[in-house]
């Protein structure tokens, strides 16, 4: 795995008025690596994203970006009236700037490519609005993927699914493991998809703990069979996984 380093948060400290959320907190993301972020509501991970895009600014701290950069929100567009196929969802992901697109060649290879590593070839053509949760959910991660990001962000993506939408998903995005670093946030304290090589915990302590998951897992399997259990009791030094 190439273990150049996509984020990194060096110290970063940040507050809402008087109100510490994150105080000298530190973590990074290797290209490549499947990370999830994890905490219970209120604990920072919307503030870390945030400060991630560039919508807040740290009181104090460095922040380093050095890939490009995809998100899909928690919440998919609502508007059930608009006309619009998967496949042009997907398209939306090779715009540029001024709503131009790229070379029309490269973007009909893209938008195929997409839909097949989703899974949703077959339903190209269907109206975005009569998708499952699920179906929408795998059509925002082909758009994004259309424009092959360096970097994934996922809030809560299987928020609201089935087991078996969840499964295709974590399909999905296991695919392009080792090549596309993919952050993942959830409020699930325990559980994380096995395919995550590193785990950013957030609490009470407005710190963000790292853990590696090759040395601190315990396997648990679900209805899927594709959770793992976290040890949320065990610290690393963050250069220990860079080994």
């Amino acid at each position: 795995m190439d273990h150049e380093i996509a984020v990194k948060f060096d110290s970063i400290s940040f507050s809402y008025s008087d109100v510490s959320v994150l105080l000298d907190a530190s973590f990074h993301i290797h290209r490549g690596e499947f990370t999830a972020m994890v905490g219970p509501n209120g604990s920072g991970k919307t503030t870390v994203l945030k400060l991630l895009f560039g919508l807040e600014k740290p009181s104090s701290g460095k922040i380093e970006i050095n890939a490009t950069t995809a998100y899909i929100s928690q919440h998919m567009p609502a508007d059930n009236l608009f006309p619009i196929t998967v496949r042009d969802v997907v398209r939306m992901g090779l715009l540029k700037s001024l709503g131009k697109y790229s070379n029309k060649n490269d973007s009909a290879g893209d938008i195929a490519q997409a839909l097949e590593k989703t899974g949703i070839t077959d339903i190209a053509d269907r109206q975005y609005r009569s998708l499952s949760g699920g179906q929408k959910r795998r059509a925002l991660v082909a758009r994004a993927l259309a424009g092959k990001p360096q970097l994934l962000v996922l809030d809560e993506p299987t928020a609201n699914m089935d087991a078996e939408s969840e499964k295709r998903l974590y399909e999905t995005l296991g695919a392009y493991k080792g090549t596309t670093a993919i952050l993942i946030v959830t409020h699930d304290t325990e559980f994380v998809t096995s395919l995550t090589d590193r785990v950013l915990c957030l609490g009470d302590s407005h710190k963000i703990v790292q853990h590696s998951t090759e040395k601190y897992t315990s396997v648990r399997h679900s209805g899927t069979g594709h959770e793992v259990r976290i040890i949320h009791d065990k610290n690393i030094n963050g250069d220990e996984c860079c080994k």
